[in-house]
C-alpha cells in the first residue's frame, strides 16, 4: 500500500428496525463532508443477486429455513467486502470512509434468535478478518417505539419485523456487545431523542475515531 495514503474509517450503523439508522447516516454523511473527509454510503443487505434473493426471503417471496438465510447473509457480505465494481474493503484502502446501514453485529443479533451466536460469529469470521468497523454505532430504541414507526412508514411488514422478534433482537444485540467489548469499538446512543439530537450525540463520539486518524496523516 501506498505509504503516503491512510485507509479510510469504516463505521457500521446498527440497530432494530426502525431505529432511524438511513436518518442517521445521512446527517452523518454531511458532518464528514463538511469535514473534508471522502465518504461512501451503502448498506446490508446489497442490491446484488445474493442481496436481491435476502430481499425476496425478507418479502416473504421466496421461503428458507433460518441457516440458508444466515448463510446468504454471509455470502452476500463478502460480495459487499470484495467484489470487482464497489467492494468496501478496496474503497477504504483508497482513503474512502465508509457509512454502512448494517454489518455483522446485524447477523450476530438477527440469526442467533434462531441458532447459537457462536455459529453466526464462526460463520462472519471471514468478514470480520478482511474489515472489522473503526467503530459501531448501536442507535438503541424500544421494540414498542420501533413497531410504531415500521407501521407508520411500510407498506408491508418484513420477516423479522415483529414486536416478539424484535425484543429478542435487541437483547441479542447487547450480549454480542457484551461478548466482543473488548475486541470491538462499540458506542450506544439513545434512539428516543429527537433525530438532530441523536446526530449530535453520533457526531460527538465518532468524532474522536476520525480525528485520530487525521491525526496520524499529519
Amino acid at each position: 500500500m501506498n505509504h503516503t495514503m491512510r485507509p479510510g474509517n469504516f463505521i457500521a450503523l446498527e440497530g432494530i428496525d426502525g431505529s432511524g439508522k438511513s436518518t442517521q447516516i445521512k446527517y452523518l454523511r454531511e458532518k464528514l463532508n463538511q469535514n473534508g473527509i471522502l465518504c461512501y454510503t451503502t448498506m446490508e443487505p446489497t442490491d446484488s443477486p445474493i442481496g436481491s434473493m435476502i430481499h425476496q426471503i425478507m418479502t416473504g417471496r421466496m421461503k428458507a429455513d433460518p441457516r440458508v438465510i444466515a448463510a446468504l447473509f454471509v455470502a452476500d457480505r463478502l460480495d459487499h467486502l470484495l467484489n470487482d465494481i464497489d467492494g468496501i474493503a478496496s474503497k477504504i484502502e483508497e482513503g474512502v470512509t465508509v457509512l454502512t446501514d448494517r454489518y455483522y453485529f446485524s447477523s450476530y443479533a438477527y440469526h442467533s434468535v434462531d441458532m447459537p451466536m457462536d455459529w453466526v460469529i464462526q460463520a462472519n469470521g471471514q468478514c470480520r478478518q478482511i474489515l472489522q468497523p473503526t467503530v459501531t454505532v448501536f442507535i438503541d430504541i424500544d421494540p414498542d417505539t420501533a413497531i410504531e414507526r415500521i407501521a407508520k412508514n411500510r407498506f408491508h411488514q418484513e420477516l423479522f419485523e415483529k414486536k416478539s422478534r424484535l425484543v429478542k433482537v435487541r437483547e441479542m444485540y447487547l450480549e454480542a456487545f457484551r461478548r466482543l467489548r473488548d475486541t470491538e469499538e462499540i458506542v450506544i446512543v439513545d434512539g428516543q431523542k429527537k433525530p438532530e439530537e441523536i446526530a449530535q450525540e453520533i457526531w460527538a463520539k465518532v468524532e474522536t475515531y476520525v480525528r485520530s486518524e487525521k491525526k496520524e496523516v499529519l
